[in-house]
């Protein structure tokens, strides 16, 4: 499992969309996200469809600089109805993997990344609506799994975003340990899914790798995936801790992206 193509991808923002609007139906719009506490989930979609449209202008564009959100057309659903809102999600997953598709991976624009492409924003917001398709779940008590390739790059991305932001100097990586600890994240339920991730003084490394560690995590992919992004917490009957759990939530507390 390793980076899908660019293609895939942006496939991927039109269904994980249509799971979030299929999520939404007939729940309380008006509920608090309990992973995202400070919104609603109305609030949440919107977020979630203000993303996919500030990506596709950017990419339609070829934007050498980030587009004010004001100046992304069509930026709020027309109206308080959920079929208005359902309509809009849908939209704008289909306008943004339009522009993407025309664009393709390699067209150069801005983006807040190590990565200043088109390829970024389409796996971005690929993954944007895994997590937030997650939080919605949550809300709405609804089933979630995500499929192992997406689940996988997810972590992959969290840990890509972990080393970008210290190279920046981000306040609270610098507060990560670096006494040569490591961590490693186990998937029981997919093969080569396993993360060892070493906190050294030179800062984070990490690979893709089974080896012993100070603080290990175990359980279904889906599950870990959403640990590494806060969604669920650690143990707790789905996820089994092994060691040093201080270790892992310092390394929780620390790396809050989002």
């Amino acid at each position: 499992m390793g980076l899908l193509t660019h293609a895939r991808y942006c496939d991927e923002i039109i269904r994980l969309t249509g799971e979030l609007r299929a999520t939404l139906r007939g729940a309380d719009l008006g509920a608090t996200v309990p992973t995202c506490p400070d919104w609603t989930l109305r609030e949440l979609a919107e977020h979630v469809g203000r993303a996919h449209r500030w990506a596709g202008q950017i990419s339609r564009d070829r934007a050498a600089e980030p587009i004010p959100s004001e100046k992304v057309p069509d930026n709020s659903p027309a109206g308080d109805d959920p079929a208005a809102l359902d309509a809009w999600l849908a939209d704008g997953a289909a306008g943004t993997a339009e522009a993407l598709r025309e664009a393709g991976p390699d067209a150069g624009v801005w983006s807040w990344s190590w990565d200043r492409s088109t390829g970024f924003w389409a796996r971005r917001m690929a993954l944007e609506t895994v997590v937030h398709l997650a939080d919605a779940a949550l809300a709405a008590k609804a089933p979630y799994t995500m499929t192992p390739e997406l689940a996988a790059d997810t972590i992959d991305e969290w840990l890509e975003i972990i080393v970008f932001a210290q190279e920046l100097g981000r306040s609270g990586i610098a507060e990560l340990p670096r006494d040569g600890r490591t961590l490693h994240l186990h998937a029981t339920d997919a093969p080569d899914a396993e993360w060892l991730i070493g906190f050294d003084a030179d800062g984070v490394t990490w690979r893709r790798a089974h080896g012993k560690a100070d603080v290990a995590v175990r359980g279904p992919l889906t599950d870990l995936m959403l640990v590494a992004n806060r969604r669920l917490a650690p143990g707790g009957g789905r996820t089994e801790v092994l060691g040093d759990a201080a270790l892992l939530d310092s390394v929780l507390e620390h790396t809050a992206f989002g």
